[in-house]
């Protein structure tokens, strides 16, 4: 027996592919696609993703930890996975076993992992991070070269690629995501002249690609970008468009008098007769209770103002007075609904956050 979902998400697989096919147009013949498919692809479904992004071409995936790779290999057998966040010892037998390369961290880690490979007469293909001013994982770029070094000579790892990350790859000058680029290129050139060549060397997040096309070296990271945020400004290398819709539907409508207040603690009070409407989402969904008295959806085309406090399961819209909205009509929270749009970086505005956070508190499952 199938039950009608309070709130649902759509992705749309034909924009994704468009995105995909862009940016990989824009780096073809210098550089390969890593797509970032974390946090179920930032709120889209990791697997409805993943599987369409394939059949687009992309060969490489990255998640930040071990239950995403491990769900993302049965539908992904002949893709690479990286698996960036930590890992443990105990962990290299699957590792090996799922074919899934992680990206080390710290020098004791690295020296924990090669030790199990050895143990068990085998070698574990891994990434090195180094931490060029980021301040997070990775062995400092100042002694990098010589502790990837005895992490080749101890054995038990096949280093087979090279990363950081930008801490500001976007903010105005640079200068940071400058100096850091340069320390990464500083430990690489140092283990190309200790005999440590051909490895995989990625540094690119989607602002740095948006920007810096000489940093994309032989991969780039492409996370929020390919889910169509960061990518709709004029004059950039390439232009993406959201793919995720969210939507719920109206379950009250009711004709309300003026000098009403409504919902938890009377935030917000009727002006003058009105009609209120009540959608099925609330912040258990991941609608944010920051978006009470300030955001809007769209209802019939037509931008629509939350009113009163967002609560657990409900939020109440105002449709003014006179409305032909009805119960059971559809309401876009994320998406666009004939001529309006509404995306996730407006909700991020008014809840003076980021688009990445409103997209992955998204709790609906997707409609297939």
């Amino acid at each position: 027996m199938s039950v009608r979902q309070n709130a649902w998400t759509e992705l749309d697989c034909e924009i994704l592919k468009q995105n995909l096919e862009g940016m990989r147009e824009a780096i073809a013949g210098r550089s390969e696609c890593i797509l970032v498919v974390k946090a179920n692809a930032y709120g889209h479904g990791m697997e409805a993703v993943a599987r369409h992004a394939f059949e687009s071409g992309v060969r490489r995936f990255m998640v930040a930890r071990m239950d995403e790779a491990l769900a993302l290999r049965p539908f992904l057998p002949a893709a690479q996975i990286l698996l960036l966040g930590a890992v443990w010892p105990e962990d290299a037998c699957v590792l090996m076993e799922r074919r899934i390369v992680p990206v080390l961290v710290s020098e004791s880690q690295a020296m924990a992992l090669g030790e199990e490979a050895r143990r068990r007469g085998m070698e574990l293909p891994c990434h090195i991070k180094i931490d060029t001013g980021m301040g997070r994982f990775g062995v400092q770029w100042e002694e990098a070269a010589s502790i990837i070094l005895r992490l080749q000579g101890a054995g038990g790892l096949l280093i087979q690629g090279l990363c950081t990350h930008f801490a500001s790859a976007g903010q105005p000058g640079g200068r940071q995501a400058e100096a850091q680029a340069a320390r990464f290129h500083r430990v690489a050139q140092e283990l190309e002249a200790a005999g440590l060549t051909g490895l995989f060397r990625h540094i690119a997040n989607s602002v740095a690609f948006l920007l810096h096309p000489e940093w994309d070296m032989d991969g780039v990271r492409l996370g929020i970008l390919a889910y169509g945020y960061s990518g709709r400004l004029a004059g950039l290398r390439v232009h993406t468009k959201p793919c995720l819709q969210w939507k719920t539907r109206v379950v009250s409508v009711r004709r309300m008098p003026a000098g009403v207040s409504v919902g938890y603690l009377g935030t917000y009070t009727t002006v003058e007769p009105t009609c209120l409407a009540i959608i099925d989402v609330g912040y258990s969904d991941g609608f944010p209770r920051l978006m009470s008295n300030k955001g809007v959806v769209l209802i019939r085309g037509r931008r629509m103002r939350v009113v009163g406090r967002v609560s657990m399961n409900f939020a109440t819209v105002d449709l003014g007075p006179e409305t032909d909205v009805r119960e059971g009509d559809e309401v876009v929270l994320i998406g666009q609904q004939g001529p309006e749009t509404l995306w996730a970086d407006e909700l991020a505005r008014w809840c003076q956050t980021i688009p990445y956070e409103i997209l992955t508190n998204i709790r609906s499952p997707q409609k297939a």
